[in-house]
């Protein structure tokens, strides 16, 4: 396959000015992750309008399950994603192809592995987490169907990661938009319509990004020599080579995220404890730091893809502009949100439930929200250098110190030894978000990255 052929679905983030590149690959990143949250929010409001506080603690409860069940994927995703960047960046495209491959054979596996696996122990998670004995049959309904859909979801985050790291972020956008739009109209007709519970609501999501998935690996196919991958059995054939170069980051990274989803699903457990509507509280404060999260992902994810090419390219000067901007943006659109939320807080607290007691005992998660905003936008300088560099050492770090001692050690200690209850759980969650900023901030004064 010719050169010039390869190139055509990778785009050059070595080159031009940074802000408009920046924007213009965090942009569709944004629209796509929004449109995620959107019907990762329509869920809530579409179950808690119609089933009430038992069916928001299943969703909120099931969705800390199935982010547990992720962690393999968004590390080995994320961590092929730098090594394509930088692939990309110093023209390998012939290790482009074999990472490509080994990704999906290796990771579409282990997808169907770990459904098989949490299957059978369905109920020892749900027992794991706390789940409250009114909300335990919906919170089970809603983790198998998740369960089911696995290999989608799996599928899908490795086809977006592989576009990403090409420098082409419209392409998944595009592919989000399918599930998205396909989510919302199955969660109303599901749920409100044929009354199909919180079950039908997981169902809605499954279906989503089965059909994402698919329409994305047919586009692939049919423009297969502009993408650089041919397609063939042979290719899928997975490269020991390769295994080393994704296990070498991929593995700390999905540590990383394994501690940090078990960190909070520990946070929740505690949270779950106190009842069904701090566990309804809880769910709304996931879905609006996933609101502010799907910003700090966007730029974040933008600044690791271009800091990752002007690595390998040995640009070293254009690193500081990107994580600057990067951070710069996400704190000023954090700051728009925190004075909406200080605005009409009940307002935004009445778009999932019309229950008195849930809105009123909400006014609590305010302030964690607030802080855990502002570590979310620092996050973007943290992890734009620490993944554009593809330092494995310091994801794991990362996955200590924040996940396990600064998360878990917090909430304890603001939670239960101070007493404060689940708005200290909270807070304790939302103040180890700055962790990340400690250790990435040391490390890019170091000037190690450039190694």
């Amino acid at each position: 396959m010719a050169e010039n052929n390869q190139k055509t679905m990778m785009k050059d983030l070595t080159t031009g000015s940074v802000p408009k590149l920046l924007f213009a690959f965090a942009m569709p990143l944004f629209i796509s992750n929004a449109l995620q949250a959107i019907y990762n929010i329509v869920d809530m409001i579409v179950v808690g309008q119609v089933i009430g506080g038992t069916g928001m603690s299943a969703v909120a409860t099931g969705g800390n399950i199935l982010s547990i069940l992720n962690f393999v994927v968004m590390g080995f995703s994320g961590a092929g994603q730098i090594i394509i960047a930088k692939d990309v960046g110093n023209k390998n495209y012939k290790g482009v192809r074999k990472t490509i491959g080994t990704m999906f054979s290796l990771l579409l596996s282990l997808s169907i592995v770990i459904s098989i696996l949490c299957f059978f122990f369905r109920d020892a998670l749900l027992q794991l987490v706390n789940t409250p004995a009114e909300a335990y049959s919906y919170t089970m309904d809603y983790t198998i169907v998740c369960m089911t859909g696995l290999l989608f979801i799996y599928g899908y985050n490795i086809v977006s990661a592989i576009m990403r790291g090409m420098g082409d972020s419209k392409r998944p956008f595009m592919f989000v938009a399918i599930a998205s739009v396909i989510n919302i109209v199955l969660d109303i007709l599901f749920v409100a319509v044929f009354h199909m519970e919180v079950r039908g609501a997981a169902l809605a999501t499954v279906i989503g990004q089965a059909f994402s998935f698919i329409y994305a690996i047919a586009y692939l196919y049919k423009h297969k020599e502009s993408f650089g991958f041919d397609f063939k059995p042979v290719s899928f054939i997975p490269d020991i080579h390769t295994i080393g170069r994704l296990s070498a980051l991929g593995i700390p990274m999905a540590l990383q995220s394994a501690a940090i989803s078990i960190s909070m699903t520990v946070v929740a457990a505690w949270v779950n404890s106190f009842g069904v509507i701090s566990s309804a509280c809880a769910g709304i404060l996931n879905k609006l730091n996933m609101m502010v999260g799907i910003l700090s992902m966007s730029l974040t994810t933008a600044a690791g893809s271009m800091v990752g090419q002007n690595i390998g390219a040995a640009k070293y000067e254009r690193v500081p502009k990107i994580l600057g901007w990067a951070c710069a943006s996400a704190t000023v659109i954090v700051t728009i949100y925190v004075v909406v939320l200080l605005a009409i807080p009940k307002t935004i607290f009445a778009m999932f439930t019309t229950d008195a007691s849930i809105i009123d005992h909400a006014s609590i998660i305010i302030l964690p929200s607030i802080v855990g905003a502002y570590g979310a936008a620092s996050r973007c300088f943290a992890f734009g250098i620490i993944n554009g560099s593809g330092n494995s050492k310091l994801n794991l770090a990362v996955a200590i110190i924040d996940g396990v001692i600064g998360r878990i050690g917090i909430a304890y200690l603001l939670g239960w030894t101070f007493g404060m209850g689940p708005q200290g759980f909270w807070m304790g969650d939302a103040i180890a978000g700055f962790m990340p900023l400690c250790i990435g901030g040391v490390f890019y004064l170091s000037g190690r990255w450039k190694k």
